[in-house]
């Protein structure tokens, strides 16, 4: 028995060495990283499966043990970059890229509330897209992942790591300025009023929302669709006015994410 397993082991050694000398023989990477085609500050790695990815703000480091990715600069004299692989089946947000969301309002450069930021795996990302002249204000109520999460934004400095309530927005309204951005992973019954509430405070007129709807989690009675329908009423009862909404299958199950406008002015919907 031995004898055969050390047979395997030396033959995979091997077709690895192969492999790698191709490459260099090349002198080109494996991996080519690709802007992607509709979200800005969001790439693709082709490879031999396509990965989402988002440029590392610190490179070198991993946040929570994903994959990074070295791509050579396109341009010339560029350095090299450093990409994080984004796994949609660890994050929502991820998981509406990949199912084809045309809104995603995480971009470069902007403000962005994240409310229900957990650990910060999405959230590291979301501080990757918006870079260095954008902000995430990362707020979560639970202390243990709270911990998690002021430890990984002393690296980053365009992350507020804010300990709190989302259901109370007064309690950091000294730490948040006003936003283009509310994304929410807060699985409670009365999300769309947690949403409301801080998007009263903190979102700017003619910013966008998009929150995670989990259907069980508000009433697992309902049919997932029925549960999705009377959230999006709910939000429009609060001046959010949705604009699309995507299943988050096969990432998740029983799971949505609405992306819309707050308070949108006339001129637009003219």
């Amino acid at each position: 028995g031995k004898g055969k397993g050390k047979g395997k082991g030396k033959g995979k050694g091997k077709g690895k060495g192969k492999g790698k000398g191709k490459g260099k023989g090349k002198g080109k990477p494996a991996v080519i990283v690709e802007p992607h085609k509709v979200h800005p500050g969001i790439f693709v790695s082709r490879g031999k499966e396509d990965t989402l990815c988002t440029l590392n703000l610190v490179p070198g480091i991993a946040v929570y043990g994903e994959k990074r990715i070295a791509a050579d600069a396109v341009e010339e004299g560029g350095e090299k970059k450093e990409y994080r692989a984004w796994n949609p089946y660890r994050s929502k947000l991820a998981a509406a890229v990949v199912g084809g969301i045309d809104n995603c309002q995480v971009a470069p450069g902007k403000k962005v509330l994240y409310l229900g930021a957990a650990s910060g795996t999405t959230v590291s990302h979301v501080s990757d897209i918006v870079g260095p002249t954008g902000t995430v204000y990362a707020v979560e109520f639970s202390h243990r992942s709270g911990r998690d999460l002021v430890e990984m934004s002393k690296r980053r400095p365009n992350i507020v790591p804010i300990v709190n309530d989302a259901r109370n927005p007064k309690a950091y309204r000294m730490l948040v300025g006003m936003c283009d951005c509310i994304f929410m992973d807060v699985a409670q019954p009365d999300q769309a009023r947690i949403l409301a509430i801080n998007a009263k405070q903190f979102l700017k007129a003619d910013g966008w929302f998009m929150i995670s709807i989990k259907a069980p989690c508000i009433d697992s009675t309902q049919e997932p669709a029925a549960v999705f329908a009377a959230e999006v009423e709910k939000m429009k009862a609060e001046l959010l006015k949705p604009k699309e909404q995507i299943t988050l299958e096969p990432f998740e199950r029983d799971h949505a994410v609405v992306v819309g406008v707050y308070r949108p002015s006339k001129k637009k919907t003219a």
